[in-house]
């Protein structure tokens, strides 16, 4: 079994995300477990207070070395940790391969940051990971963590109900996925390719491959090499 342990200021913003769905499917299996822990459980004062103002003046809070740091060591008292990962811009971009690689873990830690950040000292010391979702800025990690959970816990063997699935998604081959149609084969003459109604899974396959590998010269050409 995984097992994902979020610290977060607003462990609500994740309960939604986390409990349909493939993500509740895969906790009801036993095969994943996700542990929300609110950061202010930490707090420095019967304020329930984690961020302070930067040194140096500026906009905007930071979030606390003393909460993280003590969130941390006291979680990693349960279990040792494959990776404590942080999302931020500055980190690198998430992508299939990354989540191919996490889902083959056993234990995360992920750390919602808020306002301008956490204390660099967390991250210096602590953090094995910094991951960016995309070359944006949210207020907070939490659906950064939601995605990561997401792409992560549905590739854990057993998730997903064809266990092929996953094999085919977009980006596992670096292609994006083909074309897809159910029925009825003919709606308001808009036909379903006769390769697919054929029968004759080689040929399928032929086709599924051709179409992806088009779609992908088409519309990311970035995943290709030159050579394709």
């Amino acid at each position: 079994m995984m097992h994902i342990d979020i610290l977060t200021v607003l462990p609500e913003l994740l309960e939604s995300p986390l409990s349909h769905s493939i993500m509740k499917r895969a906790r009801d299996k036993g095969l994943l477990k996700v542990e929300l822990h609110s950061l202010r459980q930490w707090a420095v004062n019967a304020y329930g207070q984690v961020d302070d103002y930067q040194y140096g003046g500026g906009a905007g809070m930071v979030m606390m070395c003393e909460p993280l740091v003590n969130a941390i060591e006291q979680l990693s008292k349960n279990r040792v940790y494959d990776e404590i990962i942080y999302f931020t811009p500055d980190g690198v971009r998430f992508d299939q391969k990354t989540a191919n690689l996490l889902s083959l873990q056993q234990n995360l830690l992920l750390i919602c940051g808020h306002y301008k950040g956490i204390d660099e000292r967390v991250r210096q010391h602590f953090v094995t990971k910094e991951i960016s979702i995309g070359d944006y800025v949210l207020s907070g990690g939490e659906l950064p963590a939601a995605i990561l959970v997401d792409a992560v816990g549905r590739l854990i063997p057993g998730v997903l109900n064809d266990e092929t699935s996953a094999l085919f998604d977009s980006f596992q081959d670096d292609l994006l996925a083909p074309p897809v149609y159910t029925r009825p084969a003919d709606f308001r003459g808009w036909q379903v390719p006769d390769i697919l109604l054929s029968g004759d899974p080689q040929k399928i396959a032929d086709w599924r491959y051709e179409t992806a590998l088009e779609r992908t010269r088409q519309r990311r050409p970035d995943l290709l090499d030159d050579d394709e």
